[in-house]
């Protein structure tokens, strides 16, 4: 089988304003980048009508779970039967596409097209974001040194969109008083940026101000919030995001519409690609498919808790996603064991599975577990899964979509309609909107993790103690966890139970909308792995290799 980026590279893309056209866009509602993808704008008379489909995961493991090959699987798969699917997807970091990771635009023969400029620089919505957040950094700097403000504690850090461990923490201002005030500081990776979440859960334009104008940025001698307002670089922040809110649109590799656009991590962010772009799926599809990062207890939760609850959106089925691997791993097989047949480590590791069924039958949609197949997967591994998903009471299909594209994911396609039948189910939020901080957290870590109890560090009182006279106690939490494990430590796999939770630190998030809390050793600045990605992409005879 050809390598990703060689099947991506031999596709014959439809003309970016041919596609827009087949799906009823005016030319006044699309901008083309080129001849492959362009930025969307629609005309607000158009209303949201297709059903969302959302699409989870087990807890991961090194290997990734499949989310984003299985969500276009499905797209094409609706599309083989006559439906009119639509998918929305996060963008791809860069730090990943060099690091550990790779890639992020789906694979084999589920991709998004082009495969390369999606992965790289895209459109520059990253570039966009990181800029934004510079300047407002750059902008406090100057207003400390100008003696424009007396600033207790600087809150915004920079952001960069690769992984670099060096920049976690730093000095700035260092070289006399010309450079500025000395300050302790650091980077974090652009997609665990605050802005890059303003951006992605911004409804329009006036929302997105709104929020830049709420952002925190530090806090004066006398304990109040210093904004960006009261800076006053909202209005060249907004310049300087007015292209990036505008969602992208580019195809799958059998000739769906495909948005992609925003990408928060979900172990360090809300995990959600933007609003405007599901709502832009439901807009022009019968279907709108999206993903949450990593697994039940990351992007799901923060789906249907931080974005669904902000944006007024109810999922229709949630497809949870698993595999034999991802099932071994947490039957505590070695990474390079889990390809070889098991069963008893694959019925050890259906705890994991049983563990994120319950989760997501506590919030309320239906559920379909799409098994992401594998050449090396037996079938009496396959009916042992089954017949698993069949004694808890839900659907269960295959999934082949890598191999065999939206052909190998019809039985997955039909058993979402069948799942989709009627009006979606309410949804339960994990936790009150008017609970204070420590409660959500409670109840999140009890009722999401399985944890006993949570205990917060003394950093993290302190940071409480601050937040509440701010008058921010009461918003959604966002928590940064590995997402390896339902636990704070990655090496817990399975489904561990009654462990107290750690919080290291709260942080605010005003404009976003909810609080980071930190657990465990979680960091908001990857390094790199020992053989990055990078070492193996290269252009050869004016074509990127290497990019998977």
């Amino acid at each position: 089988m050809k390598s990703d980026i060689e099947i991506a590279q031999s596709a014959k893309l439809i003309r970016i304003d041919e596609l827009a056209h087949s799906a009823g866009l005016s030319d006044e509602e699309f901008e083309p980048y080129g001849r492959d993808k362009a930025k969307v704008q629609l005309n607000p008379s158009r209303k949201p009508h297709g059903k969302l489909i959302l699409v989870t995961a087990t807890s991961g493991m090194p290997a990734g779970s499949g989310k984003t090959t299985t969500s276009i699987a499905l797209t094409q798969g609706l599309k083989r039967l006559g439906e009119k699917a639509v998918v929305a997807l996060r963008e791809p970091s860069l730090g990943p596409c060099f690091g550990m990771k790779g890639g992020a635009a789906g694979g084999g023969y589920s991709q998004v097209l082009p495969m390369e400029s999606i992965n790289l620089h895209f459109t520059g919505d990253f570039h966009a974001i990181t800029a934004a957040n510079n300047l407002i950094a750059a902008m406090i700097d100057n207003a400390r040194h100008q003696r424009q403000v007396d600033l207790k504690t600087v809150i915004w850090r920079r952001v960069v969109d690769v992984n670099d461990r060096m920049l976690r923490n730093i000095i700035t201002g260092l070289g006399g008083p010309a450079n500025g005030i000395p300050t302790e500081t650091g980077f974090d990776i652009t997609v665990a940026s605050e802005l890059m979440a303003v951006l992605c859960l911004a409804n329009d334009l006036d929302d997105l101000r709104a929020r830049v104008d709420r952002l925190v940025l530090g806090i004066k001698r006398d304990g109040s919030a210093y904004t960006c307002h009261e800076l006053g670089a909202t209005g060249a922040v907004m310049a300087l995001l007015l292209e990036a809110m505008k969602p992208n649109l580019v195809q799958t590799l059998e000739g769906n519409l495909a948005f992609v656009h925003g990408g928060p991590f979900a172990n360090i962010a809300h995990g959600c690609n933007s609003v405007v772009a599901t709502k832009a799926a439901l807009t022009l599809g019968d279907w709108a498919i999206t993903e949450a990062g990593f697994g039940s207890d990351l992007g799901a939760e923060k789906f249907i808790n931080i974005k669904c609850r902000a944006a007024g959106l109810v999922p229709s089925v949630v497809v949870l996603v698993t595999s034999t691997k991802a099932l071994k791993w947490h039957g505590l097989v070695p990474l390079p064991e889990i390809g070889k047949p098991n069963v008893e480590a694959l019925k050890k590791g259906l705890c994991n599975l049983d563990a994120h069924i319950e989760n997501l039958k506590h919030f309320g949609p239906e559920i379909v577990v799409s098994l992401n197949h594998f050449a090396t997967d037996t079938e009496e591994e396959i009916d042992i899964i089954r017949k698993h998903c069949e004694a808890a009471g839900v659907r269960f299909a295959v999934c082949d979509g890598f191999v065999k594209g939206g052909e190998g994911a019809e039985e997955l396609a039909r058993a979402v309609m069948q799942a989709a039948q009627g009006e979606p189910k309410p949804l339960h939020y994990t936790y009150e909107a008017d609970d204070d901080v420590v409660t959500k957290l409670n109840k999140l870590a009890t009722n999401v993790y399985g944890a006993k109890d949570i205990e917060l560090s003394p950093a993290a009182q302190k940071d409480l103690k601050q937040i509440q006279e701010l008058g921010f106690d009461k918003l959604p939490v966002c928590v940064a966890k590995t997402p390896y494990s339902l636990s704070h430590e990655p090496s817990w796999l399975g489904a561990p139970k009654g462990f107290t939770l750690p919080v290291q630190r709260l942080i605010l998030n005003a404009g976003a909308g909810f609080v980071v809390a930190t657990t465990g050793s979680i960091m908001r600045m990857p390094g790199l792995p020992k053989a990055p990605a990078a070492l193996h992409i290269d252009v050869v005879d004016g074509k990127i290799v290497g990019l998977s």
